[in-house]
Order: C-alpha cells, then sequence, then structure tokens
C-alpha cells in the first residue's frame, strides 16, 4: 500500500459521446439549456437522483429543443449539504444512486424502495434524512453482489476497480479511515494515520478491506447509472455541462492524500484558506475556508494532479464550467487564524501553465470559464489565450450602469444565463427591485423597458436571453418556471438552509415544455433534425 500514489490520467474513462476533435468548440452552434442539479428532481426518496426520473427529465429535455443539461457538482456534498464542499475531486455521490435502478439489477427486493410518508411527500430535498434512508439499502445491494461473485456485474465490478484504480485506491482508504474514525476531519486521525504513514496504514488494512469494498462497489454503482444516463442524453440529442470546483474541501481524500500539493501546517491543518475581499456586497468580505494551493509544489509535478481532476470531469461531461476562473490567474489569501477576509493578500497562479499541461493530456479544452466578479484584464487574456467562452448573466446587467451583461452585447462565444446557482431567481430579483428603493426600482423599470412585460416580466427577460447573440444561453429551471424567491438554490455566504430547491409536483407541465420549445425555435436555438415539437411533447410522459 503506496500512500504516495498518484491519480494519472491512464486509468480515467474514456469519453462516452464524441470524439476528442469534435470537442474542441464547446459551443459552436446557438443552443439551449436549462440548470437543475438533480437532487432537485422529484422522487420518492428524500431528493432526486440518476434513476427514473432524470431519464424522463432528458426525454424533457429533448421535447422542449433543449441541447444542454447543466449540473453542478457530482460529489459527495460536504458541509451544509453543499456540492462545492466534496470529500473527493473524483468520486460521485452516493446519494445519487438510484434506488429503483439497483432493484432493476436485481440488488434490492422492490419492497426496498418503500419509504416513509413525510420522506416521500417531501417538497423540499430532505438530505440527513435521505442518506439515513440511502445507506442501509446501498450495504444491502453490496451484500447481494457480494453473494454473486461470478454474476455479469460482479464482473462489472471488477473491471471497474480495475480501471479507476489511480484514484479509487486512495479515495477508498480514505472513506474506510473516515468510517473507522466516524469523521471526516483526518487532523484528528491518530496521528501516524493522518500522515499516511505505510506501517500504520497496513496493521490497520485488514479491519479496512470491507469497507473499501462497498465504497468501490458504491462508486461502481454511481458510474453505472451515470454512463446509462449519458446513454439516454446522446439519443436525445442533449449534452451535460459539468462544474468543477476552484478550491477543494480541507476534509478530503485529496489534501489527505497530497497534503504537499496544499498550504498546511505541520499538524495538517490549512495555514492559508481561501475567499474573497470585502466588495459592495459583503463588508467583511467572505472567508471560504478552503485550504490554499501550493502552486509551485503543483508546477513541480507537471500539475499532475489537476490534469487527472479535469480529466475524469471532461469523461464525464461534455463540457465543464471552471468555478471562479479568476483563480486560475490569481488567488486571495485569508491567513487561517483570521475570522474573516478583511485582511487577505492576492498571489499569482500560474494559470496558463496549468492550461498548457491540461491541454497537453486532452488535446482539446472543452471548458467555460466562469469569468465573473472583479475579471482583470490578465483574467480576460488567459480566458482568450485559450479559446474557452465566458459568461454573462442577466440579472447583472441592470443594476448600476450599463454593462457587458446586457443581452444584446453578450459576445457570440459565450454563455449567457438568466441567472446562477447563487442568484436570485428572475421572479425573486424582480419583487425585491420593486419593494427596494429609488435605485432598485429604477432598476426594475430598465429591465421591463428592455425587456417588456409579455406574458410575464419574467418569461419577457427569458426571451431577451435567447434572443442573444451568445451562441449558447442556459435557463435554470426555476426561471423557466418563473418562481420567486423560495425557489433560489443558494445564498452564498449562508451556512445553512441552501440547496433544497425541487421541482413542484406537475411541472414542468406541457404547456410550459411547448411554450419554451417554440421560442428556442423562434429565436433559432433548435437542435437539427429534431420531430415536430407536438410529437415531441407526447414523448415526456413515456417511461424509462
Amino acid at each position: 500500500m503506496s500512500p504516495r500514489r498518484r491519480p494519472t490520467l491512464s486509468a480515467v474513462s474514456p469519453p462516452i459521446v464524441e470524439p476528442e476533435a469534435a470537442r474542441s468548440a464547446p459551443f459552436p452552434s446557438r443552443g439551449c439549456g436549462v440548470l437543475l442539479h438533480p437532487t432537485s428532481l422529484p422522487g420518492p426518496h428524500g431528493h432526486g437522483d440518476l434513476g427514473p426520473e432524470a431519464h424522463a427529465f432528458v426525454r424533457l429535455l429533448g421535447a422542449a429543443r433543449q441541447r444542454w443539461w447543466q449540473m453542478l457538482p457530482i460529489g459527495l456534498p460536504g458541509r451544509g449539504d453543499s456540492p462545492y464542499d466534496a470529500a473527493s475531486s473524483f468520486a460521485g455521490s452516493p446519494w445519487l444512486i438510484s434506488l429503483a435502478l439497483l432493484v432493476r439489477d436485481g440488488l434490492l427486493p422492490a419492497e426496498a424502495l418503500a419509504a416513509p410518508g413525510p420522506l416521500v411527500r417531501a417538497k423540499l430535498a430532505e438530505h440527513a434524512e435521505a442518506r439515513a434512508f440511502r445507506l442501509p439499502r446501498l450495504r444491502a445491494a453490496w451484500a447481494a453482489l457480494r453473494g454473486q461473485p461470478r454474476s455479469p456485474l460482479a464482473r462489472e465490478l471488477t473491471h471497474f476497480v480495475e480501471r479507476e484504480r489511480s484514484w479509487l485506491a486512495t479515495d477508498s482508504l480514505f472513506a474506510a479511515l473516515t468510517h473507522h474514525h466516524r469523521t471526516r476531519t483526518w487532523t484528528k486521525w491518530e496521528p501516524a494515520l493522518a500522515r499516511r504513514d505505510p506501517s500504520a496504514l497496513a496493521r490497520l488494512e485488514p479491519r479496512l478491506r470491507d469497507e473499501q469494498r462497498f465504497f468501490e462497489f458504491v462508486q461502481w454503482a454511481f458510474d453505472r447509472q451515470w454512463r446509462s444516463l449519458r446513454v439516454a442524453c446522446r439519443e436525445a440529442g442533449v449534452g451535460l455541462v459539468g462544474d468543477v470546483p476552484m478550491f477543494v474541501a480541507h476534509e478530503s481524500s485529496d489534501v489527505w492524500a497530497h497534503r504537499e500539493l496544499f498550504r498546511l501546517g505541520r499538524s495538517g491543518e490549512a495555514s492559508e484558506v481561501t475567499g474573497v475581499p470585502p466588495d459592495q456586497f459583503t463588508r467583511r468580505g467572505q472567508r471560504w475556508g478552503t485550504p490554499q494551493y501550493d502552486w509551485s509544489a503543483h508546477a513541480a509535478e507537471g500539475f499532475a494532479w489537476w490534469r487527472a481532476r479535469l480529466g475524469v470531469a471532461s469523461s464525464r461531461f461534455d463540457v465543464v464550467r471552471l468555478d471562479h476562473f479568476i483563480g486560475f490567474v490569481r488567488a486571495y489569501c485569508i491567513a487561517a487564524s483570521a475570522r474573516d477576509a478583511r485582511r487577505g493578500r492576492f498571489r499569482p497562479v500560474p494559470g496558463a501553465a496549468l492550461l498548457q499541461g491540461v491541454q497537453a493530456s486532452l488535446g482539446a479544452l472543452p471548458f467555460v470559464a466562469e469569468d465573473l466578479g472583479v475579471v482583470t484584464p490578465e483574467v480576460r487574456a488567459l480566458r482568450d489565450r485559450f479559446g474557452l467562452p465566458g459568461m454573462r448573466v442577466l440579472v447583472f446587467g441592470f443594476e448600476g450602469a450599463p454593462n457587458e451583461h446586457l443581452p444584446h452585447r453578450w459576445p457570440e462565444h459565450s454563455l449567457g444565463c438568466t441567472g446562477t446557482h447563487d442568484t436570485e431567481t428572475l421572479g425573486g430579483w424582480l419583487r425585491r427591485l420593486a419593494a427596494g428603493g429609488p435605485e432598485a426600482r429604477r432598476a426594475r423599470s430598465r429591465a421591463l423597458d428592455y425587456a417588456g412585460t409579455s406574458p410575464t416580466p419574467e418569461w419577457a427577460l427569458v426571451r431577451s436571453a435567447l434572443a442573444s447573440p451568445a451562441n449558447t444561453v442556459i435557463l435554470p429551471l426555476q426561471d423557466a418556471l418563473e418562481l420567486g424567491a423560495a425557489a433560489r438554490m443558494n445564498v452564498p455566504g449562508t451556512p445553512r438552509g441552501n440547496w433544497r430547491w425541487r421541482v413542484p409536483p406537475g411541472e414542468p407541465a406541457p404547456a410550459r415544455v411547448e411554450r419554451l420549445g417554440a421560442l428556442v425555435e423562434a429565436t433559432d436555438r433548435q437542435p437539427s433534425a429534431t420531430p415536430p415539437l407536438t410529437k415531441s411533447i407526447r414523448r415526456v410522459n413515456r417511461r424509462p
């Protein structure tokens, strides 16, 4: 057992859809998509997953002439149930595994799907309750497969473990140690295990092996269901847009296994953490708490960890959004002892060398730069040097002076959206402006003068986005449904109550699907070779 095992690109799963050459331009022609995390889907087990409802949503996207389904990070969520605080940069979330598909595969009995009434009726994502319900059923499915060592599924699992060993060996060990210690905070473990002493790990390995094998099974089940969803997307003409956070959680296999790549103290605790300085929105700035990278160490290893990380993401998605792209140019560093982000400093980041290394490995960069915030000329230069589309956000275009976020100013080579997972919904934004002071009400008037109010102000703004020059526009599903503030997914800087929104029962109704499809066609964003709109609508209710 080697404590220095690093992820490499050699064991990354091959792309499932297009060959590499077809992925050089993320958005080569006009199209439209929807932002929705799988946990927001319907389902009886506390939140959505990769099962039948996800496949039904893919068919709905096809019926509505959508080319893209954008998701948030799909790793194991961390503090506050945030998908941006994952325990691994490589592993998929066990909580996205569909129990219904495990029943279909013969690994669970049908009665295992029966859930308590409150969980079935949950209108918001109940993350803790969902985990409590799902975990014993995942363990039961593993026990069933373990009892079939010669079955085709068991052989699939064996092949998966071999193929993904470069990262799976480390992640399964971290998961087993987390289970053994009952905590992800690895600096609280026995010191020899925290520093990955080979002899200490070897002594404990017999007691960890069963839990490691369970983790391997879970990752295989996730991968199997993910690939099935990818096939459904390909058949519907829908591409997947993923999301890679700039930083990783301290309580992760990444930091535990690669301490030398992060700015840590002798005990393993972060010496410097991430965030952003004070601005017009946050008087004390934002202290995110994730550890800063030691960029000289990353450069010395040829950015192998980054190349592996982005390689895995690119094998799962058609296009990958690089969150906080500003961080590839400079990083705001805060002393770990500081309570807030007021006293920090910027340090340069070798983003060009990193992206060159990734390009040498992947042969193409199917990325979108999330270039939002304080965008300097250096950020724009890095984005444009590698030909990456940037982002434009409609709700940023009307408060303050006219700026690049007004839809008619969106570049063709960009990803436009009405909002993101961090912003208000269009409905919530308009209502807040209406209830605000004179400047807020003037901003609302500018937005309505710009877009109109027919048939509603929200839909008029959606129409403005789709009529923009941007090759691709992605709508949060909440905006396509014209929902208000209660449908917001995340409020940055608040530790609780986020990531819970779910699609209301009966939505999207066929009439909404038809209206969105008609607008896509009217703005010349429809996919080629699609069936008539009414025929597509009738396919929405067909089950997988």
